[in-house]
């Protein structure tokens, strides 16, 4: 037990050492993540030394139930390729200049309708794909605007990072804690209503009041020319998207499996856009840099950390957790602790753990453990950059187009949101279970 535990700490350590230091080496013209390293050497750690034997793990991965690790990278995968085709055939960009360029000069109308638009997208994508694709469109527009950038970075990572917890596709983490307890796509929905709008709520009313000053003058600068758009091929995303999220809201009245149902809708496009591309007579390029860009370093990653939880689990170590935090009402302890042990390990791996602790809980307590930690994991993303690989990736972002953003600003302007959004999440779930 000791050894495990050991091994969870040291790779925990290593990996925020790794985030900070380097989290991605440059090979060629490549920028390639490899954070994903300490997880995975940490459990090739724990096999090599037979703590967890290989057998052990290879029944942990390919267990018939939901917990199952790969089919839930499936769904991840397959849910985020889709949102990736749409990027790729300039479905964001294109939104997002022409909803942004109707505020004419009033940055009040502006900040609001890009927290409206960022929320309903990441409702229906993914947290990630939209913190990734209107990053650079903000740096860009408020350049150019000759705005303060930081009102709207902060507007656009908030939201996304907080209406994520509406569906089950919106985050990982809301995948990996639903389906591993076997919680259904209308189940789920039904019980994040009331938290996600609290939260939506508290968080843009802080937000407003500690921007609000920076947002009464005027935008003087022209806006950006409108971005181009592949109809025909947006078109074809969004009919996949829509029939996927309609089949994955009603797959526990078709018994249908969520990661069959996500994949045959990513199989489908696939098949579908090189048919009309090709007699179009045009070039497959954007599908081979849609799939480039699909993130194939979180398969390690999580299937690394799985086994990590998989040996806490052997040891009796998640069993010992799960009764330290039930000294507490569940929604507090959980929601609390999955929220700061995000910004201490990330909120995959925090996922990943807080998942095994709440299946040694009984079954009256384990429903509110869970909802309560998809809460944290989602919310803990924007209380430190650490919390999400989100805010790993939009503060290398930031960098990359000159803003500078201390890992100290940041914080100071995440704990003032993030707490009352905390607190309005959680007083919602009370209310809803």
């Amino acid at each position: 037990m000791i050894f495990s535990i050991a091994v969870g700490i040291g790779t925990c350590i290593a990996l925020i050492l790794l985030v900070f230091l380097k989290p991605a080496i440059k090979i060629g013209h490549e920028q390639i993540s490899i954070y994903w390293l300490p997880p995975f050497l940490g459990a090739l750690l724990l096999m090599l030394s037979q703590t967890l034997s290989f057998r052990e793990v290879a029944a942990g991965l390919t267990a018939s139930g939901e917990m199952n690790p790969i089919k839930i990278l499936i769904l991840f995968f397959s849910m985020t390729l889709i949102s990736v085709f749409l990027d790729s055939a300039g479905f964001f960009r294109y939104l997002a200049e022409r909803i942004l360029g109707r505020a004419g000069t009033s940055q009040t109308t502006l900040f609001f309708t890009l927290y409206i638009t960022v929320s309903i997208l990441t409702v229906f994508t993914s947290n990630d794909i939209i913190v990734l694709t209107f990053t650079p469109f903000i740096c860009y527009f408020t350049r150019h605007a000759k705005i303060d950038p930081l009102p709207y970075l902060f507007c656009e990572f908030i939201a996304a990072n907080t209406w994520s917890m509406l569906l089950i596709i919106g985050n990982p983490t809301n995948i990996y804690l639903a389906t591993g307890a076997n919680i259904t796509f209308f189940t789920y929905l039904k019980v994040m209503v009331l938290p996600t709008l609290l939260a939506g709520g508290g968080s843009l009313l802080m937000l407003w009041l500690l921007f609000a000053k920076k947002l009464r003058k005027p935008i003087a600068a022209s806006q950006p020319s409108i971005a181009t758009i592949d109809r025909p091929l947006v078109a074809i995303g969004l009919a996949h998207l829509g029939l996927c999220i309609l089949f994955l809201i009603l797959s526990s009245y078709i018994h249908l499996p969520m990661w069959a149902i996500a994949l045959a809708a990513f199989l489908s496009l696939f098949i579908w856009a090189p048919i009309y591309l090709a007699l179009r007579g045009r070039s497959l390029v954007m599908l081979r840099e849609t799939l480039k860009r699909a993130p194939l370093e979180m398969a390690p990653f999580i299937l690394s950390m799985f086994t990590l939880v998989l040996a806490l689990e052997k040891w009796g170590v998640t069993a010992k957790i799960a009764a330290a935090l039930s000294v507490l009402p569940e929604i507090w302890s959980f929601g609390l602790g999955s929220f700061f042990s995000a910004n201490l390990m990330n909120n995959i791996p925090m996922s990943v753990l807080f998942s095994e602790i709440c299946g040694n809980l009984e079954s009256a307590a384990q429903s509110a453990a869970l909802y309560a930690s998809v809460i944290g994991s989602n919310l803990g993303a924007f209380f430190t950059p650490l919390g999400a690989l989100a805010g790993i990736m939009w503060m290398q972002l930031l960098s990359a187009h000159g803003i500078k953003l201390s890992f100290g600003r940041f914080t100071r302007y995440g704990a003032i949101i993030a707490l009352p959004t905390l607190l309005f999440a959680l007083l919602g779930l009370i209310f809803s279970l």
